[in-house]
């Protein structure tokens, strides 16, 4: 398994990149460790979120430092490494992989989960193989990918690397990591990590009834999430369509006790080869550690999936606006 129970609401830390404002150091890493000490105790950050790294090799001393070793043994740290199209030789890659260990202030890296921008260019394949041996030296625990199609990932394995996981862009409105993605998933064991599962925070009862015609009238979509995110409802249906979803969300929210958010993320966490889901934190500026936890202990029934599967059906399928998982990074 990839992540192990409570484990499968992974904190985000992509909001520390800037763009929702100033973190406060301190402040930030004291979030890290009540977040930690409530059980979500996997982060997922990337070599160019900010300091996103730093304050984790912050936060992981103070877990040696201040609270038992049975913390430390569950706490994990994803990160990526998205390089440029460099050539990929064994130093580069490992002079990179370096850095990180050394922001993070561990011998070894949990997870690395690589990113590549252009498949013409066949570096991936290079970077890859440097980083399973890497693997096989103790730097690494785990290898995986983020934002990667099927069609490469195939390749990938066929090279034999050793990939565990697959980071994509997965949520009731954007169900393509269901379509050929999930298929290979199964018959590979590779497991798939989502994010912008609560679509930056769009599926929410914030925006249920917001009317965004009205300039100033609705919330407004001030964060490069939001924004990216409502370019996803426009491509699947539009905001008359988002709205009647949120509605059903709501339904299934009221019926449990809990928020549409912690629905919206159950629902992914149910596909099939989800082995966790992304949820953003802004350290320091607010928290959400019990709709986190009340995630994993939701049970959807079959009503509840079925219909909320039924308005997801109405959007336009995405696969074929968009394309493949992560094909939104590689257009022009």
């Amino acid at each position: 398994m990839v992540l192990a129970g409570e484990s499968r609401v992974v904190n985000g830390m992509w909001q520390t990149s800037g763009g929702w404002g100033r973190i406060n150091r301190d402040d930030a890493v004291d979030a890290m460790l009540q977040y930690a000490d409530n059980g979500l105790s996997t982060f997922d950050m990337a070599d160019h979120y900010g300091p996103a790294e730093d304050l984790y090799g912050i936060f992981i001393n103070r877990v040696r430092r201040e609270r038992p070793p049975e913390l430390l043994d569950q706490v994990r740290g994803l990160t990526k490494w998205v390089p440029p199209p460099v050539k990929m030789t064994a130093s580069y890659v490992k002079e990179n992989i370096n850095i990180s260990r050394k922001r993070m202030d561990v011998p070894c890296l949990d997870m690395l989960q690589f990113h590549w921008w252009d498949y013409s260019n066949p570096g991936y394949l290079d970077a890859l193989k440097h980083l399973t041996d890497l693997k096989e030296e103790g730097k690494l625990k785990t290898l995986a990918l983020t934002n990667f199609d099927t069609e490469r990932l195939h390749i990938i394995l066929e090279n034999g690397i050793p990939i565990v996981s697959n980071q994509v862009q997965h949520s009731v409105v954007d169900m393509r990591p269901q379509q050929r993605m999930a298929e290979l998933c199964q018959l590979t064991g590779v497991k798939l990590i989502t994010y912008g599962t609560v679509m930056g925070g769009l599926l929410s009862e914030k925006f249920l009834d917001a009317n965004l015609a009205i300039p100033f009238a609705g919330p407004p979509l001030n964060t490069p999430s939001l924004q990216k995110y409502k370019r996803m409802v426009d491509a699947w249906g539009g905001w008359n369509l988002f709205q009647s979803l949120l509605q059903t969300l709501k339904k299934v929210a009221s019926k449990h006790g809990v928020s549409i958010t912690t629905v919206a993320v159950r629902y992914i966490l149910d596909q099939p080869s989800v082995a966790g889901s992304m949820v953003g934190v802004r350290l320091g500026l607010s928290e959400h550690i019990k709709d986190c936890n009340s995630i994993l202990s939701l049970v959807l029934d079959d009503e509840d999936k079925s219909s909320i599967t039924e308005v997801s059906k109405k959007g336009r399928d995405l696969q074929q606006v968009i394309g493949d998982c992560g094909d939104e990074y590689r257009r022009a």
